[in-house]
């Protein structure tokens, strides 16, 4: 089993505990990490990005000059694109940039980042998170005690808008639950919070 230690809110190390080795300390597959990240990215691109073609700039259709004898080159249209002013050749329409993988990729890839996790010794597990009130100062606290670094995911078993709301205005703080955490965030975020109720449900939900 991959062991790895049990912290409480003030960063002591209180004991260990053993996750599932079928998520936790399963084959890494970076190609199905990079499958899954560039999926993702992918599907973050709204698509709407829109460059105007020769048929919808301004301007009249009517030829600039006669073709010969001024001594200038033929043009056939002020809209054409070496006009300044003139339309977009080729240019950027909206389109749908979304894809998507497979369950099993997707989870074979989710299974590898919390492997490399334990691996770089970047996770750490509490044995509860609970705020008695929404405090964005007692949030700063605990992750310091824990030394977290810039960036942190901290994923829990469930809803919990105290700490939820006591985290949302801390810089490089992100929150996810066990059915939303995914590839790119977790590699991302240089630190891994999670619970020891949410660990162990990761562990029965993603294991083979």
């Amino acid at each position: 089993m991959a062991k790895v230690d049990l912290y409480n809110m003030n960063g002591d190390i209180i004991g260990d505990i053993d996750l599932n080795d079928e998520v936790f300390n399963a084959e890494i597959k970076e190609n199905s990490v990079h499958q899954a990240v560039v999926c993702q990215l992918a599907n973050m691109r709204q698509g709407t990005h829109s460059a105007k073609t020769k048929g919808e700039v301004s301007g009249g259709g009517k030829k600039p000059w006669r073709q010969k004898g001024t001594g200038r080159a033929r043009q056939g249209s002020i809209r054409s694109a070496q006009w300044i002013k003139g339309g977009i050749i080729f240019g950027p329409k909206p389109r749908d940039y979304s894809t998507s993988i497979n369950k099993k990729e997707r989870r074979a890839a989710l299974r590898s980042v919390l492997t490399s996790k334990v691996a770089e010794k970047e996770i750490r597990v509490l044995d509860k998170f609970e705020f008695e009130e929404i405090k964005t100062k007692r949030m700063s606290q605990v992750l310091d005690n824990l030394k977290t670094g810039e960036t942190t995911l901290l994923v829990l078993a469930g809803k919990d808008l105290n700490v939820e709301r006591s985290a949302r205005n801390i810089k490089g703080v992100k929150i996810a639950f066990i059915n939303t955490i995914n590839v790119y965030d977790i590699l991302r975020h240089k630190s891994f919070l999670i619970t020891k109720e949410a660990a162990e449900k990761v562990g029965e939900v993603y294991a083979l």
